[in-house]
């Protein structure tokens, strides 16, 4: 049984992977295009303020560039897979199968992190032609981004269980991913912020996002411990697995 769900497991990640590698030009191309534009429009422009906590503007808001461009990108990778999985009636072949819930979500969680990661890496080449820096740690980097992917990826896949409309599916990173995600001190320091602000900008799960990523890629984490980083992003992605789970299961088993 075991060996089924690893095979399961498996033959869901690669559909899935194999999925986005085959329309490459519309799930790679864009947030490389996007990231490179943001580089040559902030490098001529804004690169020339100050330093903002001793680094100069593209390094300091680079970490947060990659951090949205992940959360878009897991999020939508999961979100259109299935809902467009439900409305071609193709969900069904999923519920007649024996695969357990847990891999089913696995699945489809492997798949964005393996997209997100692939992203990352490519959008980091790009940099290191724009911005002279050196990476703080890579493992920091690595365990934030797939941290980030799982929980998108999770949100994204709840999202497309209780959708019914493609409409449903585009309403949460515009109205509430898009704000969170500008508002989480990409484009500015935290520490510049009145305390009211500051107060404000903590309750933002997506501030603790950035500032984790920022960490591993310059070793700034502002006045935000890496540990309540941590703790944070667990926590959420304990409580999305849980409701996505119930969910996924009553779709399953209808």
């Amino acid at each position: 049984m075991i060996k089924f769900y690893f095979i399961s497991l498996i033959n869901i990640i690669y559909k899935e992977t194999f999925r986005f590698l085959k329309i490459w030009i519309q799930t790679i191309i864009p947030p490389l295009i996007n990231i490179t534009l943001y580089f040559i429009i902030f490098g001529n422009i804004m690169n020339k303020i100050n330093k903002i906590e001793g680094f100069n503007y593209l390094q300091f808001i680079f970490p947060g560039l990659v951090t949205m461009i992940i959360i878009n990108n897991s999020y939508n990778n999961v979100s259109s897979s299935f809902f467009s999985s439900k409305i071609q009636k193709n969900i069904e072949e999923i519920i007649l199968s024996p695969i357990s819930t847990n891999v089913l979500i696995m699945g489809y969680i492997g798949s964005s992190i393996i997209r997100s990661l692939i992203i990352s890496l490519l959008i980091i080449i790009i940099s290191f032609y724009f911005i002279k820096y050196k990476i703080y740690s890579w493992i920091i980097i690595f365990f934030i981004i797939t941290l980030i992917s799982i929980l998108f990826s999770l949100i994204g896949l709840l999202n497309a269980i209780i959708s019914k409309t493609f409409d449903n599916i585009s309403l949460i990173p515009t109205l509430i991913l898009t704000p969170l995600s500008y508002l989480s001190g990409i484009f500015y320091s935290i520490n510049n912020l009145s305390t009211i602000w500051k107060d404000i900008s903590l309750l933002n799960p997506i501030t603790y996002m950035v500032s984790g990523l920022r960490y591993g890629f310059i070793g700034n984490i502002n006045f935000i411990s890496f540990k309540i980083i941590l703790i944070i992003l667990l926590s959420l992605i304990f409580l999305f697995y849980i409701i996505t789970f119930n969910c996924l299961k009553k779709i399953l088993s209808n």
